[in-house]
């Protein structure tokens, strides 16, 4: 199946190009990056759409704000928050890249899901859409991700753009707003042909196995996914507080 590229608000696309001048070294740590009234006169936008695009960039890490001054480029790695309700789409746009979907496989099966996290089970009762995707950032691929998701809750979901942002999917078509994602993180290695072949690897890699479930409302569960994440390029960050 053809990849195609996801259609990014407006907000995103902005916040997308200021990444990409700060990752190609035109904007450097220290300097002042543009301003909303900048984004208002160059992109033809309002002030809300420019004050979304700098919170943008701003909650990502690449930039900070210092009141009265104006705000400033900062230094920072790219990861993922794994306290954060993110997709996959916004994670590549804040990273300053263009994120991509390969589609490889949608079916809709009768059998349910489960699941084991820290201790506790969770069952996605059936039939459920089991939809498989590799997800590429700047043409390179980053992640494969099987999701199995309610088709109780997302009724003809198969038939749905599956290339584009789930999390809009889910939001647009099925007013569903997403509540808590549960996650279980182990470490593995990408070594089978078939994922190899995927990845365009020549040699194992080591990688995130992220297994999780997905709740919206009052614990209903929306989907349980089982992905792989290249270890080599991706890291995750965890808060805790005592």
């Amino acid at each position: 199946m053809e990849t195609a590229k996801v259609e990014l608000p407006k907000y995103l696309q902005i916040s997308g190009d200021i990444v990409g001048m700060i990752r190609r070294g035109e904007l450097t740590a220290g300097s002042r990056a543009p301003s909303e009234n900048d984004i208002i006169e160059r992109y033809k936008v309002s002030n809300t759409t420019a004050r979304k695009a700098l919170a943008e960039i701003e909650l990502a890490g690449w930039v900070t704000r210092i009141k009265a001054r104006g705000t400033f480029v900062q230094r920072r790695s790219v990861g993922r928050s794994a306290d954060r309700i993110l997709g996959f789409t916004r994670n590549m746009v804040e990273a300053g890249r263009v994120p991509s979907t390969r589609l490889l496989d949608v079916r809709v099966i009768e059998a349910g899901r489960s699941l084991t996290i820290n201790g506790r089970r969770y069952k996605l009762a059936g039939p459920v859409c089991r939809l498989e995707r590799l997800r590429l950032a700047d043409g390179v691929p980053m992640m494969k991700e099987v999701r199995y998701i309610s088709a109780q809750l997302c009724p003809g979901i198969e038939h749905k753009e599956l290339e584009s942002s789930l999390y809009q999917i889910y939001e647009k078509d099925f007013g569903l707003d997403l509540a808590q994602v549960d996650q279980r993180l182990s470490a593995v290695m990408i070594d089978r042909k078939r994922e190899m072949d995927l990845f365009a690897l020549s040699d194992p890699v080591p990688a995130f196995r992220v297994e999780g479930a997905t709740f919206v409302g009052k614990g209903a569960i929306l989907e349980m996914e089982d992905s792989l994440y290249r270890g080599d390029l991706y890291s995750f960050s965890v808060k805790a507080r005592r």
